[in-house]
């Protein structure tokens, strides 16, 4: 066991010890790990660093290597609860700043189990390691906490505004347990179904959906479920706002047996189309998905809690002969199958003529 003694001024922000202190900016990985985001062997997410950006490293070491160089971003570590603090005694401090105070930091480490995580700067320390200015001094902030969702919580927090890939912040949010922006939080219910949708046997999305964690696997991109959710659960119109109380809680349970029910019922009315590549499949690319998002939107919220996908089915099986996932043309729209693309002209044209056509059976059959 090895222990690095260090300088540091110590404060408490709520209630968790948070330090700042300066190291050699070489030594970060010595003590500090990157919990890369990925899948543990029950299948559960693991991490939440994304990949290493080889360019974006490299352009950091050639500015280091310059030699005498400014580099005052902090880094963020969270540190295990094993550290140590041993406060300066005496008047001089005492009288410095009550906020804060000066005193030793001791890190415990060893190879193999470190005693940090790098939750800000994962670039930046690698950097710092392939530089011949491993020596320059670099600027930390580390809290100490072991709790994996407090270092996501303040990963997803620090990146929010940056170009940090929105799939990934969303794969992480039903992971974090504390309070988020408003804007986070609406993102947290649909990512916690896009989860369980693809997570669960007995979902049509099983195994299905690509995510960060999951590299490319899957051929659903988690992001066109996630939008059509939230879309739904914000429209008060929508299939899933039901389930939203007056609170703002969700009853996360009936939204996902409404969207297993209506998707199973689009897996086996269109059985030819379901499971392929967007490029085989306009069904399951973005335009697709997203017109049917609407239609689900239109029908499932009239059903019986027992009834969605009976409905759902009856209602598709009218509608199928009209349409044009894996190969012809949409004579209606004008468009070959495969020239529809994700934008809002392609998706909003796909969608009124389902929603028209869905509204047509319906009115023949009052009749």
């Amino acid at each position: 066991m090895t222990t690095l003694d260090i300088h540091a001024i110590q404060t408490k922000q709520g209630g968790i010890d948070v330090y700042t202190f300066f190291m050699e900016g070489g030594r970060i990985l010595e003590i500090a790990e990157l919990a890369r985001i990925g899948r543990d062997k029950d299948g559960e997410i693991a991490g939440f660093q994304r990949p290493e950006i080889v360019a974006h490293v490299r352009s950091i070491a050639d500015y280091l290597d310059r030699g005498d160089v400014l580099f005052p971003n902090a880094l963020i570590l969270a540190l295990g609860p094993g550290v140590r603090f041993s406060a300066k005694r005496g008047t001089k401090n005492r009288a410095a700043d009550q906020l804060s105070q000066g005193g030793v930091l001791s890190i415990p480490f060893r190879p193999g189990r470190k005693a940090a995580w790098i939750v800000d700067g994962q670039q930046r320390a690698l950097a710092l390691a392939q530089t011949r200015g491993a020596g320059l001094p670099v600027p930390v902030v580390a809290f100490v906490s072991g709790d994996l969702a407090v270092h996501r919580e303040q990963f997803i927090l620090v990146n929010k505004a940056r170009p940090l890939d929105r799939r990934l912040i969303d794969e992480l949010l039903p992971s974090v347990g504390a309070l988020l922006p408003r804007d986070l939080s609406s993102r947290r219910v649909p990512s916690t179904l896009c989860s369980a949708l693809n997570d669960t046997p007995d979902s049509p999305f099983h195994g299905l959906i690509k995510r960060p964690s999951a590299g490319g696997a899957g051929v659903v991109t988690d992001s066109h479920l996630t939008n059509l959710m939230r879309r739904s659960v914000q429209d008060p119109r929508g299939a899933l706002a039901q389930f939203v109380a007056p609170d703002g809680s969700a009853d996360l349970e009936a939204m996902y047996r409404l969207m297993v029910e209506f998707w199973s019922a689009v897996r086996d009315v269109f059985p030819t189309a379901w499971g392929l590549a967007p490029e085989q499949s306009r069904l399951m690319h973005g335009v697709g998905l997203a017109a049917m998002g609407v239609l689900m939107d239109q029908i499932m919220t009239r059903v019986s809690p027992s009834g969605g996908y009976a409905l759902a089915r009856a209602i598709l099986s009218g509608l199928a002969p009209h349409c044009r996932w894996t190969e012809g043309r949409w004579d209606t729209l004008g468009r070959d199958w495969n020239d529809l693309q994700c934008t809002p002209k392609d998706i909003r044209g796909v969608s009124n003529l389902l929603v028209g056509l869905e509204r047509e059976l319906a009115r023949r059959e009052a009749a």
